[in-house]
């Protein structure tokens, strides 16, 4: 079973100025992100605009991703849907290609009860009973929230072997470390939560601000294990205003203009996504600089 490492960066989608995929750019991002901090890509989850891309296009760029990494990061597929029959549909498709494992988000809008959960999860995961699976809980996305007596279950099934965790609750998480086996990993959906989530259990993050901060986020995570509390804290708090600063709207707006600060060609997003105010812009500039995160020669 492949081991995502403890910093998994959700990369953005870089896109031309037609609005098309800029998948040449998508592999140099790729490949500097597995350099600077990140064990695993997870590719075409929320942060990479999943709702707005094609099948195809999303396909195109699990291909173009795992040869710009070449083993140097895992690579996770974002192939979950609403629908789970098409959820199986992209998972087979994305495991023909060697993906290490994939991301499958609740289904969204049509708010299935517990039971229909599980059978949904169980369904993808046996269809691909080789590839290893990572639950995805977003309610304020979805509008559904895995229960943890859920998640216990799933963990049961042999190939799901994870979740990444964002609904920002303490008790929630609690009560998952509690149910499941210390084997089946836990993270954080939030950069802010990271820190607090390792304290009860947690084995890193999914993350935004990696594409800026990763390795200080590993220096982290490794301080905390190695019972440096005090230079765990430091580093949260010192990276705490561009946690914040990054989801000041919606996300991947802001990362994106964070990278486009740093000389990133990666375009806007699509739209229903747009560009913020100035003085959101404004506020994430100033954070940037002051963590002398914008610098000349970043590509």
């Amino acid at each position: 079973m492949v081991d995502f490492g403890r910093v998994l960066t959700a990369m953005i989608t870089p896109f031309k100025e037609d609005g098309s995929v800029n998948y040449d750019m998508a592999a140099k991002l790729a490949a500097y992100l597995a350099n600077n901090g990140t064990d695993t890509l997870v590719v075409c989850g929320t942060t990479g605009e999943s709702p707005t891309l094609t099948w195809e296009e999303e396909y195109q760029l699990f291909v173009v991703v795992l040869e710009a990494v070449k083993g140097k990061a895992s690579v996770v597929a974002g192939c979950g849907s609403n629908s789970t029959k098409e959820a199986i549909a992209a998972t087979e498709k994305a495991a023909k290609i060697g993906i290490h494992g994939t991301l499958q988000v609740v289904p969204y809008y049509n708010k299935p009860p517990q039971a229909g959960l599980y059978q949904h999860f169980q369904a993808i995961a046996q269809a691909c009973p080789d590839l290893p699976l990572l639950l995805y809980n977003v309610p304020g996305r979805t509008g559904q929230n895995l229960q943890p007596e859920t998640v216990a279950r799933l963990a049961e099934v042999e190939n799901i072997v994870g979740i990444k965790e964002s609904t920002g609750n303490m008790d929630q998480v609690s009560e998952i470390r509690r149910l499941t086996p210390k084997e089946f990993w836990i993270y954080s959906g939030d950069d802010y939560m990271t820190l607090p989530l390792l304290a009860i259990g947690a084995n890193g993050v999914v993350s935004v601000a990696s594409h800026l901060v990763g390795h200080q986020l590993q220096q982290m995570i490794q301080a905390f294990d190695s019972g440096q509390v005090q230079v765990a804290i430091q580093i949260h708090l010192q990276l705490f205003p561009l946690f914040k600063a990054l989801f000041a709207t919606t996300s991947p707006i802001p990362i994106k203009n964070a990278l486009k600060l740093q000389g990133w060609e990666v375009g806007s997003t699509r739209l229903p996504l747009c560009e913020e105010t100035s003085f959101v812009n404004q506020k994430l500039e100033m954070v940037l600089k002051e963590l002398n995160l914008i610098k000349l020669g970043t590509l």
